[in-house]
């Protein structure tokens, strides 16, 4: 058993009574319920709800684009809370890394270049920026592909550019919002075999999706239902390179 110690000093995500509300009108709408959630570090957590459940909020709320009206978000023992908009950008980039549906990859720039954005916004001097983003480009199976631009690329390599973006920056925490979602079932599981290496090398990983065998090839399922956690269960993971 951890001491009580212990358990604080593992955790990189710590959520208490969270509650959202938009004003919608002259009405509100309550998203978020009195979360409760918790994330140690090294794990691998899929979000999992339909439309209108809350997930997507939670997850601006965990990626600091939003910030809650009631209730505590700590990460990395860090409090977030009332932050500017440049503070949380700081923050954002010194704890986060990013990796969406769309792959939001910058088209007119090359995929080492995209790889190097955020070592740049961190003020990282060129020469160690690129090195750093080839290395990473090499880690997901691109280093011949560093000089194409994004258009010449497969949906499967963008997003492998933009894992490769993510993990530039060296943060605490991943989030992965539907990073299959615009993929074939082949190149989702080479995706997910690629999430699931960097997750056994101890990154902590939050992948919110509404495909429920992605879920399976994470760690443990966290379900949201009308802004609450319905189900938070540990799932003996589905090796994602044993369906490729």
């Amino acid at each position: 058993m951890l001491s009580e110690k212990e358990e604080i000093e593992t955790l990189m995500i710590e959520i208490k009574d969270l509650h959202k509300s938009y004003k919608t009108g002259a009405s509100s709408l309550h998203v978020l319920k009195g979360i409760n959630f918790s994330v140690k570090e090294g794990e691998l957590v899929s979000i999992m709800g339909s439309s209108g459940s809350g997930k997507s909020t939670l997850l601006n709320i965990l990626g600091m684009l939003d910030e809650a009206d009631e209730g505590t978000y700590t990460l990395d023992n860090f409090p977030i809370k009332n932050l500017n908009e440049k503070v949380a950008a700081k923050y954002r980039n010194k704890f986060l890394g990013f990796i969406f549906q769309s792959f939001n990859l910058i088209n007119y720039k090359s995929a080492l270049d995209n790889v190097a954005l955020p070592l740049y916004y961190q003020g990282v001097g060129r020469k160690e920026r690129m090195d750093k983003s080839f290395a990473y480009l090499e880690k997901v199976g691109l280093a011949d592909w560093a000089h194409h631009l994004p258009n010449e690329l497969s949906g499967g390599q963008k997003q492998r550019v933009a894992i490769a973006r993510a993990l530039a920056s060296d943060p605490k925490v991943l989030l992965a919002d539907e990073p299959t979602g615009a993929l074939d079932t082949k190149t989702s599981y080479e995706v997910m075999d690629l999430i699931q290496g960097i997750n056994d090398e101890g990154k902590t990983i939050l992948v919110v999706t509404h495909e429920d065998d992605i879920a399976h090839m994470t760690k443990r399922i966290v379900n949201l239902k009308d802004g609450v956690i319905i189900d938070d269960s540990r799932v003996n993971q589905v090796r994602a390179i044993e369906n490729v």
